[in-house]
């Protein structure tokens, strides 16, 4: 064989050779050197060679060179998918995608560049044995956002906004001449106005000054900014709010159900302004009982498609952060003509119900009234009556509280789980600073209220989702019809994971608890044992927590898939327009519905559901947020003292832990506990100890020491022996 015939083999071999390599190791960029190296060459004229090779196989397609003299695989043959990116602190994120079961994991190199939430197309790498799905950018479809909350960092020639998002992971460069006035260490709101290629940081600008770090007002317009959400509403809103006639006219009475006269009230939360739910009661002549409950006309002073329409879907949902509302609807509205306040004759949309002493519906209306509130209760007024069975229209509250009964005890015979997980509260001071923690608890008054508010929004529910069927039409009474099937915002709740289920399981039985997984009715039965079970327990805010995360989210749709968690087989919002825009859209649609009109857009439905769900979560990381802000305040004052606690987290930097005595959590960073040197098993996720094998696991018992409180971090540092 000639030289020249076998330097041509040996290329075909050398060509095999590196791109059997480069497909072996399909993320990873190698140079020729690398190639080299991995082929166990070392001869100059034949690395040399492998460099001439590479750039054959760029010319032919093959491969490709994403930065210069650094090459791998094509990535085409890969499989694509397109998901949200969830940032870790470590820089690396997961791609969350409905097109895989598993999230996509992301190195920090292939993450950069990468901020919350964004639209992403990633190319996987092959599967490992280990069933988990790595994969690498290939684009950014769209950015989750533009504008960002955080602390100025001032020097002399240049600024930067820190996130106050960990998950940001890249700080913002901003120009002297951009900072509108920002001063050193205040909070601030700024926009992304270009990122160049390869620049570590992005360039931006100031939008909003919100004040002095540390200020209550200042920390909760941050925490709002943080999540996207408004702090104030715009001008030309406002402005409008304020034409809306307030009078209501004899022809507009004319047109409605008068229950002036019926003995109604409401009962809210002693520091409510915004009453959108009342209920009337009146003894019928055939003994049985009339039950009105009324909601706050929303819809007739805001109409579809008008500035206030349009800002009241935007925002979807009105937030409620530790010291303050932040209204959907301008206040005028919310706590004022809307609002269904004691001797004031208001406009309601209602639920009208005859029943029996045993809580059984006879006969249903649904429809536009007027009513005239005799008495505005807090939920602790009303407990008292209830308890003492005397005072202002004491034989109606325990009559309405007996039916209650009644249905609650319906509910949960057929299927309803009884969630019931501690909230906390805060006294705060004249400027917003926490003097002390307390737990809101649910008492028969508040259960009241919830019991006929399920029932309001079970039947509009029903009423419009299966009218067709015998046990609908023998209570519709009123003749109001229509077709079935018509497009509706349902409030759905899918089965929960039966992985999820049986970890929840596992984790339980070292509490001693258990629960039935054989069927639904057994699942659901054992589940509110063990929440019954648990009360008053030290565990039970981390066993009901868990027990709720476990559930599927409840959502918007216009697919009803009935409602796991509350036993419904049709279920929507109709009870609360005023702070929740579907509400307003099952107003319309329900009107439009008793009107016999036709089937609307279900498409354009189904996206005003998609938003309404999206703000929903928006608004309750925000309000949790504005929690653990106010309870590291809290504990603050409390560096050095010792608490008792429960493990709630583990994560491979260190364990959560909440205290006992006041629900506040905090983190015990592996390097501060103590007793051992500790290591994550992320199989058995628990920490163990290297030299005494003591295992930390979610649920155990802790006592620990606060180390520090951290506010721009809203982060608790604890220690443990």
């Amino acid at each position: 064989m000639s030289r020249k015939s076998k330097n041509k083999s040996n290329k075909v071999y050398l060509f095999e050779d590196v791109l059997t390599l480069l497909k072996k190791n399909p993320g990873k960029l190698y140079n020729y050197k690398q190639v080299a190296a991995a082929l166990g060459i070392t001869a100059q004229d034949q690395r040399q060679q492998i460099a001439i090779l590479l750039e054959e196989l760029l010319k032919k397609e093959l491969i490709e060179e994403p930065e210069r003299g650094k090459f791998r695989t094509k990535r085409g043959s890969r499989r694509t998918i397109t998901g949200k990116v969830d940032m870790t602190l470590s820089g690396s994120a997961y791609v969350v995608s409905d097109e895989l079961e598993n999230d996509v994991y992301l190195a920090p190199k292939f993450a950069k560049g990468l901020l919350q939430g964004d639209t992403v197309k990633i190319a996987l790498f092959p599967d490992r044995s280990s069933g988990k799905h790595e994969g690498e950018l290939v684009e950014i479809v769209k950015r989750a956002r533009s504008e960002f909350v955080g602390t100025i960092q001032l020097s002399e020639r240049f600024a930067f906004l820190v996130p106050s998002s960990a998950k940001t992971g890249v700080d913002i460069y901003i120009p002297l001449d951009k900072l509108k006035g920002a001063k050193d260490g205040q909070k601030a709101i700024a926009r992304i106005t270009e990122w160049p290629k390869n620049a570590v940081n992005p360039i931006g600008e100031i939008i909003d000054v919100l004040g002095n770090a540390g200020e209550n007002t200042t920390e909760m317009h941050a925490i709002l900014a943080e999540f996207g959400l408004p702090y104030s509403f715009p001008k030309d809103v406002e402005k409008r709010s304020e034409t809306i006639p307030t009078e209501i006219s004899a022809k507009e009475i004319a047109g409605r159900r008068d229950f002036r006269t019926v003995t109604t009230f409401t009962i809210d939360p002693v520091d409510a302004k915004d009453f959108d739910d009342a209920l009337s009661i009146r003894k019928l002549k055939n003994e049985n009982w009339e039950i009105g409950i009324h909601i706050a006309d929303v819809t007739h002073y805001v109409k579809e498609k008008s500035i206030i329409d349009q800002e009241a879907l935007s925002r979807a949902t009105s937030v409620y952060l530790v010291d303050r509302v932040v209204p959907m609807l301008p206040e005028i509205l919310s706590n004022n003509v809307c609002s269904l306040r004691p001797k004031e004759d208001k406009l309601c949309f209602s639920a009208v119900f005859e029943m029996n002493e045993e809580a059984g519906i006879e006969s249903q209306w649904f429809g536009r009234t007027i009513i005239h509130s005799d008495r505005r209760y807090s939920y602790e007024e009303a407990q008292e009556i209830l308890e003492g069975k005397a005072g202002d229209f004491s034989q109606e509250l325990l009559t309405l509280n007996r039916l209650a009964k009644k249905l609650r005890g319906e509910r949960m015979s057929k299927g309803s789980i009884a969630f019931e997980k501690s909230e906390v509260k805060f006294h705060l001071d004249e400027v917003g600073n926490p003097t002390g923690v307390y737990f809101k608890q649910m008492k028969d008054s508040n259960q009241l209220i919830e019991d006929f508010m399920l029932l309001a929004n079970r039947k509009v529910a029903a009423f419009i989702g299966d009218r067709g069927s015998k046990s609908e039409q023998r209570i519709a009474n009123s003749g109001q019809g229509g077709g079935p099937e018509l497009p509706f915002v349902y409030r759905i709740h899918a089965k929960p994971n039966e992985d999820k289920l049986a970890d929840l399981g596992g984790f339980i039985e070292k509490f001693g608890y258990k629960i039935n997984l054989k069927g639904d009715k057994a699942t659901v039965d054992s589940l509110n044992k063990l929440l019954k079970d648990v009360e008053g327990k030290s565990e039970a805010n981390v066993i009901s927590l868990l027990t709720i995360r476990t559930m599927a989210k409840a959502v918007y749709s216009t697919k009803n898939i009935g409602h796991y968690g509350l036993g419904f087989q049709y279920y929507t919002h109709f009870t609360s327009p005023i702070r929740r825009y579907p509400d307003m859209m099952v107003h319309r649609l329900l009107q439009h519905y008793l009107d016999n009109g036709k089937a609307v857009d279900a498409d354009e439905l189904e996206l005003a559901c998609k938003h309404s769900s999206d703000m929903e979560k928006l608004a309750a990381d925000a309000e949790r947020s504005s929690i653990k802000y106010k309870q590291v305040q809290f504990l603050q004052d409390r560096v050095g003292e010792q608490f008792e606690g429960m493990i709630s987290g583990v994560t491979e930097w260190g364990i959560f832990v909440e205290l006992t005595e006041n629900h506040c959590e905090g983190m015990v960073r592996i390097r501060d506990i103590k007793d051992d040197n500790y290591y994550f098993d992320e199989d058995n996720y628990c920490l163990v100890g290297r030299r005494s094998k003591r295992t930390l696991r979610l649920g155990d018992p802790l006592r620990i020491e606060i180390k520090g409180a951290n506010l721009i971090k809203k982060a608790t540092g604890l220690c443990a022996g």
